[in-house]
């Protein structure tokens, strides 16, 4: 069986809802080729070539609540998200509350898993190995957290330095291909996740960190890319089309 193709696209900085609507049409495409195979096969016909997605965004500064989130996790009323330049929306992924902002690299895979495999867990921990990849690039051991989605570092009992999240996780399938992805910290404000109950995790011995802090240098977005881009190659197997 031949490798599965994926279409790459740096989105470069977009609005939450512009990217959130090029999501669903793409996801659409896909799925649209699926049922055509589906019914090509029936009629004894050749398939047509399916083209999954990755794209890679920055967002202007916004909350977004998962599913099974709480509002309460946001702790900024209307006015003073309107005040502060942040935008909110609640959407159809996994996952609690959480910060997309500039300095942040958000992935959005669209994948129809029946060309890869069919299994939840193991695309979510396949994620969170682009990260911890990505990070040991930069020397930063990463790991991932029983019980917690997403991309953390080890805390330090003896410098009480708390466990620290530099990647969260939130995805949605439907029809066995997925939507959203993860938002890796590189260089964003911070500042911006003391708005909320990150993740929904209300934890002192929990933060959230990024590669700039953990370095203490500034790194860029374009410093990062092209490692999580051929990192996402390797652990999925496929070619780029």
């Amino acid at each position: 069986m031949s490798q599965p193709l994926v279409k790459f696209t740096d989105l470069g900085t977009l609005g939450y809802q512009e990217a959130w609507d090029l999501q669903t049409e793409r996801h659409a495409a896909i799925v649209a080729r699926k049922r055509e195979n589906r019914e090509r096969k029936k009629e004894d016909k050749l398939p047509v070539l399916q083209t999954h997605e990755l794209l890679f965004v920055e967002h202007p500064p916004v909350y977004t609540l998962g599913k099974s989130g709480s509002i309460d996790h946001l702790l900024l009323n209307e006015a003073q998200l309107e005040n502060q330049g942040f935008t909110f929306h609640k959407i159809n992924r996994g996952g609690d509350i959480t910060y997309h902002g500039p300095g942040q690299l958000v992935a959005y895979p669209l994948f129809d898993l029946d060309e890869f495999f069919n299994d939840v867990h193991q695309y979510v921990r396949f994620l969170e190995e682009v990260v911890i990849r990505t990070c040991a690039d930069f020397g930063i051991y990463a790991e991932r957290d029983e019980g917690f989605t997403g991309v953390w570092l080890p805390g330090n009992e003896a410098t009480s330095q708390p466990r620290r999240k530099i990647c969260a996780i939130g995805v949605h399938l439907s029809r066995w291909t997925t939507l959203h992805g993860f938002a890796f910290n590189v260089q964003p404000d911070l500042d911006h996740f003391g708005n909320i109950v990150p993740c929904g995790i209300a934890d002192d011995n929990r933060a959230v960190t990024s590669l700039s802090q953990e370095l203490g240098r500034s790194v860029t977005l374009e410093e990062v890319k092209p490692l999580v881009k051929a990192h996402f190659r390797d652990i999925f197997d496929f070619d780029w089309a």
